[in-house]
């Protein structure tokens, strides 16, 4: 295939009139006029001055012309990059100077700040906004609808996601085109899905989990997706009655449950939930399975893998599990120390191999050695044990890393900025159990002599340099942290004395 990626999830589909995208207005969108609207922006691209192997930035409020952004990218041959529309300007700073991003695609709320940013760069700067108007649109309305496809090779780039490491500093994960095919193809099997099948789409496209996996194993399938801005509960429920799979975080699936509205009845149709990025707590799996009679299929993955393991379609989904390792990815738990492979039963760090294992970080060698061994073993920072079943469970993480409601947040990077305010000496962010967001984010402050910290002003000091998904949702004042025999501050022991902090929310 001249574009593996491309050919695979949209070329195939080429003149298909059958839906692909039911928006909640009662739009639908056909594959046909997707590719149209792809082709469309594609020749935007390239008429930019992009060329194949160049970045492109994109903030964007979901919407379908965002995703089709996504496919144009895929068919000129460009590496896209999607932010998190909370990230703010000077998160976004750092995104656009790391990648070396050609293009920047913003919401025409935040150009005006961004563009000198990128003017700075060397990036040009194009807006889309969340109803699919901009700049960027208003090009494309003006151009061909069929593009002559840009060849690329299975190993070449076909994505950057950015992670942060426990230093702040955020790391570009390198994603080929193999990478994302080949989970999306065995998600496919391993899932049962099909052409006739309509997914519930409700996450955001900015992430590995509604953009790379809901979507291309949509796409791959061939089936339908109900294409929602965000969640909504009551959209949800008006909208279940036509769909038969979701995919979702655990937030969603309280949230249901907090709703008398959703019953048997409601998702009796319903052949498939699906949960990740975030741990679901067994009290959920078994409240679901009371209500519904369904149980939630639970999976484990990340930004630089994808898909590593999944609960069976056919058998006994275990909650407290993520599964078994999917087919052709091989999987085992370490020595952290040694990096020794540890018997069945004893926890260890999980490390993974296989085509969905991304290249590497962008420009960082010395940390892409550090994480993903010469065999191509990525050493994922997950501390997890493999059961006498051979069930995969996931204890914590190597790296003090918190998942809230799906999204990934590092502490060091909110202690740099709890470490700056007035009456503070130092701080520890941690994360704890959250009965809707899985976990949420603790600052434990200790105060300068003499000094009583005041967490309200602190609270709204926070607002200004971090996404609002990283602001503690509460701030604890203590006279010292724990620490062990060499100075760390030992934040499993604040974990343990907080951990009930929300027992009740």
């Amino acid at each position: 295939m001249a574009n593996p990626l491309y050919d695979t999830l949209f070329g195939a589909h080429a003149g298909r009139d059958a839906p692909f995208l039911y928006l909640t207005d009662g739009t639908v969108i056909t594959y046909a006029n997707f590719l149209e609207q792809t082709a469309q922006l594609a020749h935007v691209l390239t008429g930019l001055g992009l060329s194949s192997g160049d970045r492109v930035a994109v903030q964007v409020h979901k919407s379908p012309q965002a995703l089709a952004l996504c496919a144009a990218c895929a068919q000129a041959g460009l590496v896209f990059l999607p932010l998190n529309t909370a990230y703010t300007t000077d998160e976004l700073t750092y995104f656009i100077d790391n990648s070396g991003a050609a293009l920047v695609v913003c919401d025409i709320a935040s150009s005006k700040a961004l563009m000198p940013v990128a003017s700075g760069l060397g990036a040009k700067v194009e807006t889309l906004n969340g109803d699919g108007t901009g700049s960027l649109v208003g090009k494309a309305s003006h151009a061909p609808t069929s593009f002559d496809t840009v060849a690329r090779d299975a190993d070449d780039l076909a994505a950057f996601l950015y992670t942060s490491g426990t230093t702040g500093r955020s790391k570009g994960a390198m994603l080929t085109q193999t990478n994302l095919l080949s989970n999306a193809q065995t998600l496919v099997q391993e899932w049962k899905f099909t052409k006739d099948d309509v997914l519930l789409h409700a996450l955001p496209i900015f992430h590995t989990h509604g953009l790379f996996v809901a979507t291309n194993v949509t796409l791959v399938a061939g089936g339908s997706m109900i294409f929602m801005s965000s969640f909504d509960l009551d959209q949800i429920l008006t909208q279940m009655p036509r769909a038969t799979t979701m995919m979702g975080v655990p937030t969603f699936y309280t949230r249901l449950l907090d709703d008398a509205r959703f019953t048997k009845d409601a998702a009796q149709h319903m052949r498939l939930f699906i949960s990740g990025s975030a741990p679901m707590l067994a009290e959920t799996h078994n409240q679901f399975e009371a209500r519904t009679g369904q149980r939630i299929l639970e999976r484990y993955g990340m930004t630089e893998t994808n898909m590593n393991t999944s609960n069976p379609y056919n058998g006994e989904r275990r909650a407290g599990t993520v599964g078994f390792p999917l087919p052709g990815v091989e999987l085992k738990v370490t020595d952290p120390e040694t990096g020794a492979t540890l018997p069945q039963g004893e926890v260890g760090v999980i490390e993974v191999r296989g085509p969905n294992v991304f290249k590497g970080y962008w420009q960082m060698p010395e940390k892409t050695a550090d994480e993903l061994r010469a065999d191509g073993f990525f050493i994922t920072g997950d501390l997890g044990v493999i059961d006498a079943d051979g069930y995969v469970c996931i204890v914590g993480r190597d790296k003090d890393l918190i998942i809230s409601g799906g999204y990934n947040i590092y502490p060091k990077e909110i202690e740099l900025v709890l470490d700056e305010q007035d009456g503070v000496l130092e701080s520890a962010v941690i994360g704890v159990p959250h009965p809707d967001f899985g976990e949420t984010v603790v600052g434990v402050l200790v105060p300068q002599a003499d000094q009583s910290p005041d967490t309200d002003a602190i609270m709204e000091a926070v607002k200004g340099p971090l996404a609002r998904f990283k602001h503690p949702r509460r701030l604890v004042v203590v006279d010292s942290l724990p620490r062990n025999t060499m100075g760390k501050v030992q934040k499993n022991l604040l974990r343990d004395a907080y951990k009930d902090m929300f027992a009740q929310a």
